[in-house]
């Protein structure tokens, strides 16, 4: 097989995972069809896509061939590890085990305790966004042998996550049952349990204010508006303020006038 073919091969599977993924969306098939077609991409021994569940604080497994054990720590542990932080900057990119430093990996239960024992050499774990900057879950990829992935495999993995974090992701915005359940004795008109300070400073957001010139027009320090600003990022598990305005125009907030 040419090289030329073998991205093409890889480039036309690719098309697959994404059709996959957008029938999985819509519910047509499982998630497991998507790992199904990513094994065209590349090959694997074990790959799972969870979805992050922000009520519970923990993935859960939507389709998966690990072993149970490394299924309970990507679930309930794998926020927890050391390496987490690294692989959920969403300016990173996927992180793939070959190229991790060996300092995180000597800190990681995840690769010491799971995937080591496994005899798991080279893969890449992926954690997937939503449009509007959410983190929906992840993506994890394993080989128990040496298998030289191609760069352009490694660079589909990538371009793919839009349409993985669609398969595994809830619709965009929490839904009302979703808020009463998370705050159940918080006022409706106050989404994802922010305060109502929080939530002006999270309207000023969304016209790209900067932290003085929202202090100024709340009459507060900006060192404050930070201080709410990691709050709201917090509690809404969003990675940047970017992220938290998106979320805000989704909710039809804004600055009063």
């Amino acid at each position: 097989m040419t090289a030329e073919r073998s991205t093409a091969d890889i480039l036309d599977a690719a098309v697959h995972v994404r059709e996959a993924a957008r029938s999985a969306t819509s519910g047509v098939t499982g998630v497991d069809m998507v790992l199904a077609a990513l094994s065209e991409v590349m090959e694997y021994d074990h790959a799972s896509l969870t979805r992050w569940d922000p009520l519970r604080r923990r993935h859960t497994t939507l389709a998966g061939s690990y072993p149970d054990d490394a299924t309970a720590y990507i679930e309930a542990r794998l926020h927890h590890d050391p390496m987490f932080p690294v692989l959920r900057s969403p300016a990173r990119g996927g992180l793939w085990l070959r190229d991790a430093p060996w300092h995180l990996l000597a800190a990681s239960p995840g690769f010491q305790e799971v995937l080591r024992p496994l005899g798991i050499e080279d893969g890449v774990a992926q954690c997937l966004f939503a449009a509007d900057g959410r983190y929906v879950g992840m993506l994890n990829v394993s080989t128990r042998r040496p298998r030289r992935t191609p760069d352009p495999a490694r660079a589909v993995v990538t371009l793919l996550t839009e349409a993985l974090a669609a398969a595994v992701g809830p619709c965009a915005g929490p839904s009302p049952e979703d808020i009463a359940v998370a705050e159940p004795a918080v006022d409706a008109r106050r989404p994802g349990g922010l305060s109502p300070r929080e939530l002006q400073v999270l309207a000023e957001l969304t016209v790209g204010r900067t932290n003085r010139e929202i202090a100024e027009r709340l009459h507060i320090t900006p060192r404050t508006v930070g201080t709410h600003i990691e709050h709201i990022l917090a509690k809404l598990d969003l990675p940047n303020r970017a992220a938290a305005a998106a979320r805000a125009a989704a909710w039809g907030i804004g600055p009063s006038r």
